[in-house]
Formats: C-alpha cells, sequence, structure tokens
C-alpha cells in the first residue's frame, strides 16, 4: 500500500490510530498542530514527525473530528513505513499530547495495525474466489466424465494387417516390440488388457507377413499351454526370427487366461537361443560325477535326492512324498528321483526355479519346458568333474 506524503510517496507498513478527547471546541489545523507540535524534539530529528514526513517514512496525517456539547471527539491516523519500534515511539509519544490550542486533551493508542497483514487476508480471500471460480469454470461436468470413463472402457477394436489380412492390434505397425498369438480370440483378449502390439497366426502354417515381421521386429511368441501349442512353437523355430517364447498354463489357452496371468506369463519370456541351447544338449548331458553316481545310487529305489546349486544333498525322500514336499522347497537346483517326469512336477519345477529334473522316465503328456531342463537316467554322462 503507497501514500503521498509530504514530498515523497510512502509504502505503508503499519498504521498508528489513536483517538482524542478535547475539552473545547476546536478544528483539525489545531489537531494537527499539537501532533507535530508536542512530539517535536522529544527524540531528536531520527523520530522528528517532520522530517520523517518530508523523508516519505510517514505518510499524510489524517484527523477525523466532532464537537459536541464544548467537546471535540476523534481519531488520528499516521500511515508509517518505520520499524516496528520506531513506530511504536511514535505511537508512545501521541499519548504524550495533553493541549491543542488551549484547551485540555488525552489521546489515548487503539491499536498499530500490520497492513502487511491485512493485504495478505484480503489477498488470501481473493485467491479462494477466484479459485473456486475457477474450479466450478474448469471442472468437467458430470456427464463429461462419464463419457470419458466410458471411452477409455472399450475394447480396442482389432485391425487386419497386412495382404493376409491378419487379426491384429492397432500398434502392431509402429511397435519395435511384437507379440505373436495363435488366434483372433488371443488377440481379443490381449486388447482387454491394454496390449496392442499383437497379432495372430491364424493357422498352422505360419504366414509370410508373421516372417517378415520377425526380421524387422523383437518378437515374442505367446502360445497355448497344450500339444497344439508345441507344434507352433517346432513351426516358428523352423522359419521365423522370433526372439523370446513364453506359454499360457500347461493346459490353457492364451484366449481363456486372465490378465494377471497374460501379464506373468509375458515376464517370464525366454530367450530363443536358450531354448535351442536345451534342445541341442537332450540327449547325452554332461553333468558332474556326483550326479551320475547318484543316478546309478537311485535306480530301482523309488527315491528322491533335492540338490542345491553346490551339488549337495538338501534332502533324501521318498518320490511318493516328491511333489507335496517340492510345494514349499527353497534352494533348490535339481532333483534327482527314481520316478516319472509328469506336467504337475515340472510345473512345480518351474514355480520353484528348479533347473533339472533327472528322472528314469518322462511322461508323454510333458509339454516342452521353458525353464527346466528334463533329463533321463539314460541321458546322463559324467565328465570327470
Amino acid at each position: 500500500m503507497k501514500l503521498t506524503g509530504s514530498s515523497q510517496t510512502v509504502t505503508v507498513k503499519y498504521e498508528i490510530r489513536a483517538k482524542f478527547e478535547i475539552e473545547g471546541v476546536v478544528e483539525k489545523p489545531d489537531v494537527i498542530g499539537a501532533v507535530f507540535g508536542q512530539t517535536e524534539g522529544l527524540f531528536g530529528p531520527e523520530l522528528d514527525l517532520r522530517e520523517l514526513q518530508k523523508s516519505g517514512r510517514i505518510g499524510r496525517i489524517e484527523i477525523d473530528l466532532q464537537s459536541k456539547q464544548d467537546k471535540t471527539t476523534g481519531s488520528i491516523i499516521i500511515p508509517t513505513s518505520l520499524d516496528r519500534v520506531s513506530t511504536a515511539i511514535i505511537a508512545a509519544s501521541l499519548e504524550s499530547i495533553n493541549r491543542v490550542g488551549p484547551c485540555q486533551a488525552k489521546v489515548t493508542l487503539e491499536k498499530i495495525e500490520d497492513i502487511r497483514d491485512t493485504r495478505r487476508k484480503l489477498i488470501v480471500d481473493r485467491a479462494k474466489q477466484i479459485l473456486h471460480k475457477w474450479n466450478i469454470e474448469t471442472l468437467p461436468s458430470t456427464e463429461e466424465v462419464f463419457k470419458e470413463v466410458a471411452e477409455t472402457l472399450k475394447p480396442t477394436k482389432v485391425i487386419q494387417y497386412g495382404a493376409e489380412e491378419l487379426t491384429a492390434g492397432p500398434d502392431i505397425e509402429n511397435a519395435k516390440e511384437i507379440i505373436i498369438v495363435e488366434g483372433r480370440a488371443d488377440v481379443i483378449n490381449l486388447l482387454k488388457c491394454g496390449i496392442t502390439n499383437v497379432i495372430a497366426l491364424e493357422g498352422a502354417k505360419v504366414p509370410d507377413e508373421i516372417i517378415k515381421l520377425c526380421k524387422e521386429k523383437e518378437a515374442t511368441a505367446f502360445l497355448d499351454g497344450d500339444r497344439g501349442g508345441d507344434l507352433i512353437l517346432k513351426e516358428l523355430l523352423q522359419v521365423t526370427d522370433v526372439k523370446y517364447i513364453t506359454r499360457a498354463p500347461a493346459g490353457k489357452e492364451v484366449e481363456e487366461i486372465g490378465c494377471k496371468e497374460i501379464f506373468t506369463a509375458l515376464q517370464q519370456k525366454v530367450p530363443i537361443e536358450k531354448l535351442k541351447a536345451g534342445k541341442r544338449e537332450r540327449g547325452k548331458v554332461m553333468l558332474p560325477k556326483k550326479v551320475t553316481e547318484l543316478v546309478q545310487e537311485l535306480n530301482g529305489t523309488l527315491e528322491a535326492v533335492l540338490l542345491d546349486e553346490k551339488v549337495e544333498q538338501v534332502e533324501r525322500l521318498p518320490v511318493s512324498e516328491l511333489a507335496e514336499k517340492l510345494q514349499t522347497a527353497t534352494g533348490i537346483d535339481m532333483v534327482v528321483f527314481d520316478g516319472v517326469v509328469t506336467q504337475r512336477m515340472v510345473d512345480l519345477a518351474n514355480e520353484k526355479n528348479i533347473r533339472y529334473l533327472i528322472a528314469a522316465r518322462i511322461s508323454d503328456a510333458v509339454k516342452q519346458p521353458l525353464k527346466v531342463n528334463i533329463l533321463t537316467f539314460a541321458d546322463i554322462t559324467s565328465n570327470n568333474r
């Protein structure tokens, strides 16, 4: 707040407010004269009202008065830009005034008001009004909110990609990474989960468009967890440059699993090089001599041995208790047992990050695992370590 004083502009910090009672009738110049005259010289030029007004450190002194029944009452307002101590001294000096003209007078300080507090309050109140109006003007209506949410809930539409018109998600062209599934229903299921860089094979034979995409982009094959998925995987490995492979849970199809299972499967995708390496190693596998000796020892016993990463025995137990044990086992790297590898055993090993299942036989119903090496006793030879 700025006021014009005698010679300069005053930036007001405080206002001294006092009231007075005078025994007689006087006018404003009489009160002004008393204020300047009776405070002059009390504390030297540094706090002289005339000098302070000339230097712009106090503003115009305002007097308001009224006379009645031979008495005059009113108020004095002095705006100041001084510090708190100087302002307090001037306020106290006003109370020393005891005469106005020929009349006795009494001046009493009412308050010293911090103008900045008042300004801050006004600014805050105005800011609240602005914000309230802003919110009313900018917040969407209920109808608009419902419309916006409804748009996000609408399923993404499939497109027909390439000359072969393969079912795909709308981002298949621009995405650097793509997901290959078996059929149209698989594409739709992934779209429901927000995955839009997906395309379907739509048949046992791999389309030319898929072969081309696998050369241009980083491709992940996401196949059903059944025999059909096994066959398509073999085809993909022969004719495409697919980079990763993942599968739906055993016995399930991609089109029937939920978003949580879909994302879990994609997180567990395996590089195709690892899968090919595992296939090349089938038949004769070089493992520590300790494992070879354990295979010979267990043959015909119907027992199982759990080994850690250092090929140290963790536990030995009957094969009949093995599946139950694996459900709670931790730190197991290899299981050697005189029994049959079943799909349930493979799933448990995959869940527990067990790298090797070595058994007497492998069930024909077991699908190709991604992270578990399955070997038979006949596959094992020693590397003399």
